[in-house]
């Protein structure tokens, strides 16, 4: 008996269920309604939520490329404001500088002005006592020159009165 029951399990069971030619019309059934829930399922819950998500994504890139893009205007802005503000700034300074120069060309013209004044005064005073001196000098050598010669001459034995000792003195200061 037992083997009796082996030899009709293998006559009855070709093998595969899925092979038999039997089922196939059952199962080419259920895989078209498969595909039909599996398709209403996608295009009605999946695909629109994935299409929203999807086009979600895309108003945020497009906002973030125009708020980048604006930004990047600003930053262009601001970076030639920076540059002008820099040049003026520049030019402020060279202004200042030169401003300051010549307060200091103008206080060092008038100190080298107000001492060469002072440089003149003083040299005026010392040709003034120069020549004073030179005066006083020259009076001096006259006096001693009449002296003297006038010792010479009674040194010699010769009578030399003073007016006449004056003007020899007198024509050999001269030249």
């Amino acid at each position: 008996m037992a083997t009796d029951t082996h030899a009709a399990e293998a006559v009855s069971a070709p093998g595969m269920p899925q092979l038999d030619f039997t089922n196939w019309g059952n199962q080419i059934f259920w895989l078209l309604v498969t595909l039909v829930v599996i398709y209403f399922v996608l295009s009605r819950i999946a695909l629109p939520r994935i299409a929203a998500v999807l086009a979600e994504r895309q108003g945020t890139i497009t906002n973030d490329i125009a708020a980048a893009e604006e930004l990047k205007a600003k930053a262009v802005e601001a970076e030639e404001a920076y540059n002008k503000a820099l040049t003026d700034a520049r030019a402020e300074a060279q202004r200042i500088v030169a401003e300051t120069k010549a307060e200091i060309q103008a206080d060092l013209d008038a100190a080298t002005a107000k001492a060469d004044a002072e440089i003149s005064a003083k040299a005026a005073e010392s040709q003034k006592v120069i020549s004073d001196i030179r005066a006083g000098a020259v009076d001096s050598i006259k006096e001693v020159a009449a002296d003297t010669a006038k010792d010479i001459v009674a040194a010699l034995g010769g009578k030399a009165d003073a007016k006449s000792v004056k003007a020899a003195v007198e024509a050999r200061m001269k030249g």
